[in-house]
């Protein structure tokens, strides 16, 4: 029986990637992309990716960001299943690449009861092309679920993840129950169960 459940935030419960939203909107979207392309197939050292990125993200007004941020496609689904997961006392964990200025305004919309990303630095209202945070690393989201599950007292077989790209690899060597959702190959491969349809109402018949 499933009593965590833990997701990934970008092409997972948002539609999207949250770095590449915001980059569009400061000018930098056709270089970010290609850089999120290639770390979400495994070609690029996530941590370099992310510092990379956010780098292009310097000068960027903070009210921006955070403007763009509360109004983030959720995905299709996201709703249903969340709620799903609450009626069922499991547990709903989100462990974001991306940064908590998508995932915080996406915690009040999905009830989810916890969630752990990263953090843009800004000074004098503009972005300084800094980051850091929680999830820095390609083997972050790994290290946080076995924290929660040495927290929780939970078994691997307790603990489903969902997740799209290379760097949710670490986190399902931590889970019983893998799922793949509309994933890039790298992860298909280590996937029990594969899901290419855009609506997360699928993974309800999944997670019992």
């Amino acid at each position: 029986m499933i009593k965590l459940c833990v997701f990934d935030f970008d092409s997972t419960l948002m539609d999207g990637e949250t770095i590449d939203i915001f980059a569009g909107a400061y000018g930098v979207g056709d270089e970010v992309k290609l850089i999120t392309h290639k770390a979400m197939n495994g070609e690029f050292d996530f941590f370099e990716s992310l510092t990379k990125r956010v780098s292009l993200l310097k000068g960027m007004p903070y009210e921006k960001v955070l403007e763009l941020g509360q109004n983030l496609p959720l995905m299709n689904g996201a709703n249903e299943l969340l709620a799903y997961l609450t009626s069922k006392n499991i547990l709903s964990l989100v462990l974001s690449g991306g940064f908590h200025e998508g995932i915080d305004p996406a915690m009040k919309k999905l009830n989810f009861n916890l969630g752990f990303a990263n953090y843009l630095h800004h000074k004098d209202g503009f972005l300084t092309g800094l980051v850091g945070g929680e999830m820095m690393f390609s083997n972050s989201k790994g290290l946080m679920i076995r924290a929660m599950k040495n927290f929780l007292k939970l078994n691997s077989s307790e603990v489903a993840c969902v997740g799209d790209g290379a760097n949710d690899l670490a986190m399902f060597e931590e889970c019983g129950l893998k799922i793949a959702f509309c994933a890039k190959a790298i992860l298909k491969e280590k996937a029990d169960i594969c899901v290419d349809n855009k609506d997360l109402k699928e993974l309800i018949r999944l997670i019992k």
